[in-house]
């Protein structure tokens, strides 16, 4: 697989590494048995609600914070077990927690950052891992914020993010006027 950053990291899609079925039942499931919240976050010293449903499992002990709201790991659940073990098979890298983003429809978004807070250390590897409808995934070099990629997340497919790519790389989801169905991404990570 080819890495899609020219410099400062790496990113490899792996656009099919779940079949159309399986990443069909793994939709329904996520959508049905996830407690989905919808928290307020801290933005550029204003309290707004995030543009998206999020939820937090992971490991006992293995608390999450980011944008002044910190989230308790939800014990996994044995599709999320399952699913973690086969991102965990591209990566080579085993994971202890996952944040789930719900995005209802087009209108929900992710604004540009990098998952770099401490608690993930060095050189954190992220298996990113969609379902449902395609939307575009956005990269951008941070100092250097002309140099971008961009790529579209499928039904099924794994996004793995390592080395130095959250110290240079900023990513985003962002609005489209698209009608577009239902999308659930669980981004797997290593709590230190």
């Amino acid at each position: 697989m080819d890495n899609l950053l020219p410099v400062d990291g790496t990113a490899v899609l792996f656009p099919a590494l779940f079949t159309r079925e399986e990443s069909d039942h793994y939709l329904e499931v996520l959508q049905e048995k996830i407690n989905w919240k919808q928290e307020p976050v801290i933005m550029f010293g204003k309290t707004v609600m995030q543009p998206r449903l999020t939820a937090w499992y992971g490991d006992e002990g293995k608390a999450y914070s980011y944008s002044g709201i910190t989230m308790q790991p939800v014990p996994w659940t044995e599709a999320l077990l399952a699913i973690k073990t086969r991102a965990e098979a591209v990566a080579g890298q085993s994971f202890n927690s996952a944040l789930l983003n719900f995005y209802r429809n087009g209108q929900d978004s992710m604004g540009w950052h990098r998952d770099n807070e401490s608690s993930l250390g060095l050189n954190p590897v992220i298996g990113s891992v969609s379902f449902g409808a395609e939307r575009e995934f956005q990269l951008r070099h941070y100092m250097n914020r002309s140099m971008k990629r961009s790529v579209v997340l499928t039904h099924g497919s794994v996004l793995i993010m390592a080395d130095a790519t959250q110290h240079y790389w900023q990513h985003a989801i962002p609005k489209t006027t698209k009608p577009l169905g239902a999308r659930i991404n669980i981004t797997f990570r290593k709590i230190m």
